[in-house]
């Protein structure tokens, strides 16, 4: 009887939560990229876009229920997870942002090489003895990391500052440059032929004004993080100076009706949205007030639409940007008047913002397609599959949750 040959191609489970925004992009473009090089992907989440969009790509996708913050909830995902992992029999783990990395390394514990991906420290995230007790857990966790991939030298550096000890790679971010492009020209196709109906790109909902009035578009969850409430006190002095302008706040989150009670009539808000593309060819100007990030990725698809940006020199904001923008368009976290003035200078120089633009689509060419990133990603997956395979400074197997983490971290895994 002829049995078929195995399949020796190595297996990636992906592990995510949450399941939207920047983290599923991520997700979704590395499987995509993987997928393509014929390595078997496995995804497991709780569902929502980011599991519609893996089945959309034909990955293996398993249900995993978790909740997005640790709780006491966190034991039952660990074992969950545990046996999902005993099904899959990945060769390589990838676990995404804090609550994904935390279920991972205590269900995996060193057995198989595991990537870990904070999309941001979570210990920033939040304050007071939260804060404390996730930078406890970091410190601990990180013995079961093979790496800790970040996404900017500068998330790295303030991984090192709070005194996370880990083996790390730097990978940066990546957009798709295709898809995040400027505008074709009227009239014609993307490829450069005339364009049919058919072809256009799809228009979002007018703001009120009219195409005189400069637009500025802020693309992100609404939430703390982001900081759409210092923009919100910014807009105030931009409107002092540029009465026309408008704000559009596209995205969706646990910010948005408090934003809303703060916003002038001249702030539109979009919901979520399923293509951000059209909002960022559509804007004069795109802003991300964040009070912290790893490498945002609204910044790097606005400047791969040829649209100039204003950011928060927070991590991974530097390093994302190309001189010219670096020097023109940071400015310190929750400053609204440094903002404004940030603001408020570019949109009154449109010479200078088709030039920052033009710049920062070349940047994104060169340095952040995702392309590069899925590259990095194979070579760093290669370097640990072979050192697996040769069993060099393998972590040694361990015992129940119990004992392996130390008595001051298990009250943030249960709190």
């Amino acid at each position: 009887m002829h049995h078929p040959a195995p399949d020796l191609r190595p297996r990636v489970l992906h592990l995510a939560q949450p399941v939207d925004g920047g983290v599923a992009r991520v997700v979704l473009d590395l499987a995509r990229a993987q997928l393509a090089a014929g390595l078997r992907v496995t995804a497991a989440c709780p569902g929502g876009a980011l599991a519609a969009g893996l089945r959309e790509l034909g990955a293996d996708l398993r249900h995993w229920q978790a909740d997005r913050s640790p709780g006491p909830t966190l034991p039952g995902e660990v074992r969950r997870l545990a046996r999902l992992i005993d099904e899959v029999r990945p060769e390589l783990v990838h676990a995404h942002s804090a609550k994904a990395g935390l279920a991972a390394r205590l269900a995996v514990r060193g057995r198989v090489p595991t990537v870990f991906q904070p999309h941001a420290w979570s210990f920033e995230a939040v304050g007071g003895v939260t804060a404390a007790l996730a930078l406890r857990w970091e410190r601990w966790g990180a013995r079961w990391a093979d790496r800790v991939v970040c996404v900017s030298e500068a998330e790295r550096a303030t991984g090192l500052r709070a005194g996370v000890r880990a083996a790390y790679a730097v990978i940066p971010n990546g957009v798709d440059t295709t898809r995040f492009s400027p505008a074709p020209a009227a009239g014609t196709a993307p490829g450069g032929s005339a364009a049919t109906s058919a072809e256009e790109p799809p228009r979002e909902p007018s703001v009120p004004g009219d195409e005189s009035c400069p637009l500025v578009v802020c693309v992100g969850r609404l939430c703390h993080q982001k900081g759409q409430d210092v923009l919100l006190r910014a807009w105030d002095e931009v409107l002092g100076v540029l009465p026309r302008a408008r704000l559009v706040l596209v995205g969706d989150g646990p910010d948005r009706e408090a934003l809303r009670r703060q916003a002038p009539s001249s702030v539109h808000f979009t919901g979520a949205v399923a293509d951000p593309v059209p909002w960022y060819r559509a804007a004069d100007l795109v802003v991300l007030p964040s009070r912290w990030e790893g490498m945002a990725l609204a910044p790097l698809e606005a400047l791969g639409c040829g649209t100039p940006v204003v950011l928060t020199d927070v991590d991974g904001a530097r390093e994302s940007l190309p001189p010219a923008l670096a020097a023109r368009c940071l400015v310190p976290p929750e400053d609204p008047t440094a903002l404004a003035a940030a603001v408020t200078g570019l949109l009154s120089d449109p010479p200078l913002r088709a030039a920052l633009g033009d710049q920062g689509r070349r940047h994104v060419l060169s340095t952040h397609d995702v392309r590069l990133t899925a590259e990095r990603f194979a070579a760093l997956y290669r370097a640990l599959l072979d050192t697996a395979d040769t069993g060099c400074d393998a972590p040694a197997a361990a015992g129940g949750t119990a004992e392996l983490v130390p008595s001051e971290c298990r009250e943030s895994i249960h709190s």
